[in-house]
């Protein structure tokens, strides 16, 4: 397992929004899709809103990478749905981070959003 350095785990848990890409069967990028992440315990998360059935999230999870466009970081994608350990933290930091936003988090923090929860890990 690779880790984030200090500095993308300020910057891209820190930001309210990335831009990320799939990467395709060709190597190529996917047009840009624009996601929440969040930092818990050192690790970076990502989640459908719309669940699995989001085209992002079935060619990330097709090809197990993508890449954040504002650091140019490749990431690798690994399946964190379901994790006991995880989906509380995940939950209580989309909660904190985007509290003004009510409804989206009722949304991101539902059963169908859950189960797309995506660590991201450097590549």
């Amino acid at each position: 397992m690779s880790t984030w350095s200090q500095d993308d785990l300020d910057q891209l848990g820190g930001a309210d929004e990335v831009e990320v890409s799939s990467v395709r069967r060709d190597g190529s990028l996917s047009p840009t899709r624009t996601v929440w992440i969040v930092r818990v315990r050192g690790q970076l998360y990502l989640r459908s809103v719309n669940g699995p059935d989001a085209a992002w999230y079935r060619l990330t999870r097709t090809f197990h990478q993508g890449r954040i466009q504002a650091r140019g970081v490749t990431w690798v994608d690994v399946d964190a749905a379901g994790q006991p350990e995880v989906d509380p933290a995940v939950d209580a930091e989309y909660a904190r981070k985007y509290q003004g936003a009510t409804a989206a988090i009722a949304h991101i923090n539902s059963p169908l959003a859950r189960a797309t929860t995506m660590r991201a890990e450097p590549r």
